[in-house]
């Protein structure tokens, strides 16, 4: 987590979307605070089963972190500790997550919405907030912060048009992202309930299934 995060702007982003969507004649829908659910067979190993929380969606290019995948020998307190902030006894033990293949050294922390660092935060809505500063682990460390919270190293992007491309050739789902499962400690069943809040069982899918 070196420097501060620069917050991924949507100002004027309707202006830029409504030109996007008129050069290519589709409909732009911004996916900011929605989940992506990575549908079978989409071809990238590193977002098998992904769930990606997006973080900020416009006509010039998406952000987001994978939500689902712990790093299997990295925790809280290891983090805290290369970065010579002495971890607290609550927090401490608390996973880290592969965010994405972007920039893999970076921290960010994806939380509840009641907590801001002016300047730092990106708000994403009234539920969710994303912070990439020091200052937020220091609270972590010391038993504060947010109520609610995902740490992660490196995030998930995507350049002008990408990611609309991947979802109509069925790379994606898209669906509300219900706090309960963004923040639910069932990594490994993150998947299956965001394809159940959408009515979908995954037995039934296929690399061929359509869009939802």
């Amino acid at each position: 987590m070196n420097g501060r995060y620069r917050s991924v702007s949507r100002t004027c982003a309707s202006t830029r979307a409504l030109r996007y969507a008129v050069s290519m004649n589709i409909d732009f829908v911004d996916l900011s605070g929605k989940l992506l659910i990575a549908m079978p067979g989409m071809g990238d190993p590193r977002f098998e089963k992904s769930v990606i929380f997006m973080c900020a969606h416009s006509a010039d290019g998406s952000m987001g972190l994978i939500i689902n995948k712990p790093a299997s020998d990295l925790r809280l307190k290891d983090l805290l500790k290369q970065l010579d902030i002495s971890p607290g006894d609550q927090s401490g033990g608390m996973p880290v997550h592969f965010g994405g293949p972007v920039e893999h050294g970076r921290g960010f922390v994806l939380h509840s919405g009641e907590y801001m660092i002016p300047n730092s935060t990106l708000r994403v809505d009234d539920r969710f907030g994303m912070t990439a500063t020091l200052d937020i682990l220091q609270a972590m460390a010391e038993g504060g912060g947010p109520e609610r919270r995902i740490l992660a190293l490196g995030y998930a992007g995507w350049g002008s048009g990408q990611l609309e491309e991947e979802i109509q050739r069925n790379g994606w789902l898209t669906c509300e992202a219900l706090p309960d499962i963004v923040f639910s400690t069932d990594d490994e069943g993150k998947w299956v309930a965001a394809l159940a809040s959408l009515g979908i069982d995954p037995i039934m899918l296929s690399p061929q299934a359509g869009r939802a």
